[in-house]
């Protein structure tokens, strides 16, 4: 793929802050978010889907459908093959973010959807081969840097999607920011150090003679 072109090769929304109980149950199902995830490279078929999941094109067009009817896929350009208009689908939206869920059972399935949990499942192998590139940090930090940080990680990952496509390995990106109740120093002590009390003894000046001890 040439650096000039753009990833994923249509035009879509930033980001689609989802909440509708439809759209968190198909992201809850693993093929469906295997689907939304290819679809971040390019648009495809679901020909071209259902040969890079290795499922029937029949069971792949049904998820597709699906993830069409939440609102989640859209067809973005068609092509004409042999009569037939052959649909190329894309994601309405470069990020999907869940929003505020007040239902139990909708909260059930954001759980589902934890990226953290499944990197940790997904970079397994990776850890065991140790080829797994990873850190942790903890800083007590204001809100406001909170923010600004993670403005700048969601920049940094787009700019990992933006990569062109070489070699034959795919590599997973996952990054997380979130409140701990993670032990911290307290504030330093301020107060001046108290200066050392004197010695009850001068040590004698080199030469001078010691006065001897009175007698009990």
């Amino acid at each position: 793929m040439s650096s000039n072109e753009r990833i994923p090769d249509y035009d879509l929304d930033e980001m689609l802050v989802v909440t509708a109980p439809a759209q968190l149950r198909a992201l809850a199902d693993p093929l469906r978010a295997t689907l939304l995830e290819l679809l971040l490279e390019r648009a495809a078929t679901v020909t071209e889907l259902a040969r890079a999941v290795d499922r029937p094109k029949s069971s792949v067009a049904y998820h597709v459908n699906a993830l069409v009817d939440a609102g989640l896929l859209r067809v973005v350009r068609t092509r004409r093959v042999r009569a037939i208009d052959e649909r190329y689908y894309g994601r309405v939206a470069r990020t999907l973010y869940i929003g505020a869920l007040t239902r139990p059972e909708d909260k059930r399935v954001a759980t589902a959807v934890n990226g953290l949990a499944e990197a940790v499942a997904e970079s397994a192998a990776a850890h065991a081969a140790d080829d797994l590139r990873c850190t942790l940090v903890h800083a007590r930090i204001p809100v406001e840097e909170v923010r600004a940080f993670w403005a700048e990680v969601q920049a940094l990952a787009r700019r990992f999607a933006q990569i062109p496509r070489s070699g034959d390995q795919v590599y997973g990106f996952v990054a997380g920011l979130y409140p701990t109740d993670a032990p911290t120093l307290p504030q330093p002590d301020l107060e001046p150090e108290a200066k050392a009390e004197p010695e009850a003894k001068a040590e004698a000046e080199p030469g001078a003679e010691a006065e001897p001890e009175a007698a009990g």
